[in-house]
């Protein structure tokens, strides 16, 4: 029988020329001190992640407040300038609590030159809108954008939490391709399955990267029946349950880069077992199944 193996190659970002590692590590509840922040950067790149995924959005609600996870992050970088060599830095704009979403052309204006301030750094390799807001029409969100691309403030650009329409009405006004979607996913969360995310993305060249890769935690929990197929799943190649959740979605064929959550440097070394985890067809609907509480039919 087929085994369903990670691809655990670099790979170019979408359509860009940038190029990623097959997992990928968030910083939404990133906090701490500085030196605790660099010893999570060093555990990512340890563990062999280039890719590193905040927002502008992270920190709010926490003492460190709006902004605070890429300031965080940034100071970070500016103690040891020469870890930007080995990073692609992705971030977000567009939740603007107490409103919900502003992605209009003047706010992302602003909202991206603050986000370089923060993170310390003169571009920023992929910026994302983070999800859509609905009184801006696309064409304001595209010029916006690509003025951003042409001022050589941002490599690349990407979605997240955008339906397919969402992103293909995006793209038909934007002259640069949007080489990245970021959904929610895991064995708890299908819906890229079945509503095209994952088939657009395969159809034209999108990477996908998956936020929430272990249910919010509830796949540790060894009570959900998924969570103890994952563990079984695991230990078979001498890792654990997380391993296996990030394995999961890796060896879809949209060749998914899961977003590893964790502030343990322990915990984000470790990722790196999701690419020695293998999968039967039989396994991997299992899981499935077991995640939904629904059989296929």
């Amino acid at each position: 029988m087929t085994q369903l193996i990670p691809d655990r190659q670099p790979r170019r970002l979408g359509r860009s020329d940038l190029v990623v590692s097959p997992l990928a590590w968030g910083m939404w509840r990133l906090e701490g001190s500085v030196a605790e922040v660099r010893a999570r950067i060093d555990a990512a790149l340890a563990a062999g992640i280039t890719l590193f995924d905040t927002a502008d959005i992270y920190g709010f609600g926490s003492p460190i407040g709006f902004g605070g996870a890429e300031a965080l992050f940034g100071r970070a970088l500016a103690e040891d300038r020469s870890l930007r060599d080995w990073m692609v830095i992705a971030t977000k704009a567009g939740i603007t609590p107490p409103r919900p979403y502003d992605s209009s052309a003047a706010y992302l204006a602003a909202a991206c030159d603050a986000s370089l301030v923060r993170l310390g750094t003169e571009v920023i390799d992929l910026y994302q809108i983070h999800r859509r807001d609905f009184l801006t029409h696309p064409q304001e969100v595209a010029a916006a954008l690509t003025r951003l691309v042409e001022a050589g403030k941002v490599r690349a650009l990407g979605v997240s939490n955008h339906s397919p329409a969402e992103l293909s009405a995006l793209q038909r006004f934007l002259g640069h391709p949007i080489v990245s979607t970021q959904p929610e996913f895991s064995p708890l969360r299908v819906a890229p399955l079945y509503d095209g995310t994952l088939d657009q993305a395969m159809a034209e060249e999108i990477a996908v990267l998956a936020w929430s890769p272990l249910g919010g935690g509830r796949l540790t929990d060894s009570s959900h029946p998924a969570a103890r197929l994952l563990a079984e799943q695991g230990s078979a190649y001498g890792a654990d349950a997380v391993a296996a959740a990030l394995s999961w979605a890796m060896v879809h064929p949209a060749r998914i880069i899961p977003i590893v959550g964790s502030q343990n440097p322990v915990r984000i070394r470790a990722a790196a077992d999701a690419l020695r985890i293998e999968w039967t067809r039989d396994q991997w609907y299992a899981v499935m199944q077991a995640g939904t509480g629904e059989a296929l039919p």
